[in-house]
């Protein structure tokens, strides 16, 4: 019967001895209690409680944990409802204080949460609390991690999740979101235009330096063409002015030269009569030659027969006057016939 009880007991033992064996998981720790006071935390590991004197209180995550709220009404400076939710990020640093600091932890945080957001943005207006999310997450961040240091609870950040306006001032901000974007599709309209007609502007400015460029090097070049046949005329005459000094050209090809030019400029219908200057040398000069020749026709010219009528007088001159001009005519016809005959050798040669 002894060694039965024995038996007994140690299956007690064991089983006492089971059922008090704890293994805390990792980022998790336990708050033990010895007779209803604390006693000590567990962390990590294998732990062994006694029976009926220890208890185990709390167990506490470690983790970082999420606490999404739902929104709250808060109103702004310039009285504006509007209802705006935040997500608080945490994690307990100390499970004691976080065990016996607060009856609810997360409750007096999400309580903290809506008081310190509508004292923020109490003193921050509409577009302010709009434009203003960094500055709202910051201030609420440390107030909230100042507050709940003798919880246990760090709070590590603080999102601003979503702000609603009511509907008419959604309204109203849609109405000036639309006004600002025709501003601006205005703006840059005009924007554009301006900069293609700057650039119109511009490439017709181009355009006709361009032109005016081209023009001035064709004139340039018109004119370099112009100044360069010029010399090469005056070239060729003084070319040719050389050859004929080389060639030693006589006074007798000169003047037959003369009066072949002479002849030339006489014929057809002009109304002048050009004579050099010494024609008599040169007709003179002309008859000694024909008349060693043998060319020509020397026979004498009848003047009577070939006289040319006479002018009536001009009652407005005087016998003198016209004496002389009887003269001029009868030496005039002298010089003709010497030029016919001049001319008929001439021919004959």
């Amino acid at each position: 019967m002894h060694w039965i009880a024995g038996v007994v007991i140690l299956v007690i033992v064991v089983i006492l001895l089971l059922t008090n064996i704890r293994i805390v998981p990792q980022a998790s720790a336990f708050v033990i209690e010895h007779l209803g006071k604390y006693k000590t935390t567990w962390g990590a590991g294998l732990h062994l409680k006694i029976p009926i004197i220890e208890q185990i209180i709390k167990k506490v995550s470690l983790k970082e944990q999420v606490l999404d709220f739902p929104p709250q009404p808060v109103i702004t400076k310039d009285n504006v409802t509007m209802m705006i939710d935040s997500v608080v990020f945490c994690r307990v640093f100390d499970p004691k204080l976080f065990c016996y600091g607060v009856e609810n932890p997360i409750a007096g945080l999400q309580n903290l949460s809506a008081t310190t957001l509508r004292n923020i943005i109490g003193e921050m207006e509409l577009d302010q609390t709009l434009t203003s999310r960094e500055v709202i997450n910051g201030k609420m961040q440390l107030i909230l991690d100042e507050a709940t240091d003798p919880w246990g609870i760090k709070v590590t950040r603080v999102e601003i999740k979503n702000i609603q306006p009511p509907a008419e001032i959604e309204a109203v901000m849609t109405k000036q979101m639309r006004a600002e974007r025709e501003r601006r599709q205005t703006v840059l309209e005009a924007q554009a235009h301006q900069e293609a007609v700057v650039s119109r502007a511009e490439g017709d400015k181009k355009a006709k330096i361009l032109a005016a460029e081209a023009e001035r090097d064709a004139q340039i070049a018109l004119a370099q063409g112009r100044a360069k046949s010029i010399e090469l005329v005056y070239q060729a005459e003084a070319d040719g002015l050389k050859a004929l000094k080389e060639a030693k050209v006589d006074e007798s090809v000169l003047k037959l030269k003369g009066l072949d030019a002479l002849k030339t400029v006489a014929d057809g219908r002009s109304t002048k009569i050009f004579m050099p200057s010494d024609l008599t040398k040169t007709v003179s000069t002309l008859g000694v030659v024909s008349e060693a020749l043998g060319i020509g026709d020397a026979t004498p010219i009848d003047h009577s027969e070939k006289e040319m009528p006479e002018a009536p007088a001009d009652p407005c001159l005087d016998n003198h006057e016209s004496g002389i001009s009887k003269g001029a005519a009868e030496a005039g016809r002298e010089i003709f016939s010497d030029l016919s005959r001049t001319a008929d050798a001439l021919s004959d040669l």
